[in-house]
């Protein structure tokens, strides 16, 4: 089945390929599960690869509260448990990259390793400053602004269908679940999205973590949070926000290899 009940969501999953482990592929703000297209079929010939749309996104349903990165974490454990996962890597981009974090730290026997791309977490100085107007903003004109933000994630290497296919995402989330999503990250007591916040939590993550950052004052940031002595930071310099779609060969190179040295 391509859809799985929860109760309280009902969350659109594709399950491929097979293996001794899982891969666990899980998108950003705005986007859903064929964010992946160019990684899974690759990934599926040596892992099994299971790809959700989080709540709210895609084609999963839309609750009208609790969009948040922790309930996504939460719906992706139940998920997994219904599924017969009992470990797995956990891979996320932007605010998947939250999720997954979430994920090791409250279900840790759940994650083996994290694989974290240019996570939503940790930002400081004037970016984090600009989250609170930011989020007001938000609440006059939750999609206006929403696409505004969104034109940071790309630069002039980034190809125009990769912005075109990411505004129309964008368009096709609801409003409430951008909104909510985005003040949870950003703007909550606890959210990651600011350092104060992500530097005692992320510590908490055990497992092994591949951090990919395009910006090399974050990496040197998250380097100094990683417990596991098989972590790894890479710094991609001149991608941008969406490295792993702009690259997707390497990135899946990068990422493989850096798997198979886990179990060497």
């Amino acid at each position: 089945m391509a859809f799985t009940d929860l109760g309280d969501v009902r969350l659109f999953h594709t399950d491929d390929g097979s293996g001794d482990t899982t891969l666990l592929l899980v998108h950003g703000l705005g986007s859903d599960s064929h964010e992946w297209v160019h990684h899974i079929p690759a990934l599926a010939e040596h892992y099994r690869v299971i790809a959700a749309d989080m709540r709210g996104h895609g084609y999963s349903s839309a609750p009208e509260t609790g969009n948040t990165p922790r309930a996504m974490a939460d719906d992706l454990a139940r998920l997994c448990a219904g599924l017969g996962v009992g470990s797995c890597v956990a891979i996320g981009h932007s605010m998947g990259g939250q999720i997954v974090s979430h994920l090791a730290v409250e279900h840790p026997s759940l994650v083996s390793a994290v694989v974290a791309v240019d996570p939503g977490y940790g930002f400081a100085g004037p970016v984090a400053d600009a989250f609170p107007s930011m989020i007001e903003r938000m609440r006059e004109d939750t999609v206006g602004v929403s696409l505004a933000n969104d034109r940071w994630t790309a630069n002039r290497a980034t190809p125009e269908w990769i912005r075109e296919w990411h505004r129309r995402k964008i368009l096709g989330t609801p409003p409430h679940v951008l909104l909510q999503a985005f003040e949870a990250m950003f703007g909550g007591p606890d959210a990651l999205g600011v350092r104060h916040n992500s530097d005692a939590y992320l510590a908490r993550r055990e497992c092994p973590v591949l951090s990919l950052w395009f910006d090399p004052a974050q990496a040197a940031w998250e380097a100094g949070l990683l417990k596991d002595p098989r972590s790894k930071v890479v710094t991609w310099e001149g991608s941008s926000h969406r490295l792993h779609e702009e690259r997707p060969a390497e990135f899946l190179l990068v990422v493989t290899n850096w798997l198979r040295s886990l179990s060497s």
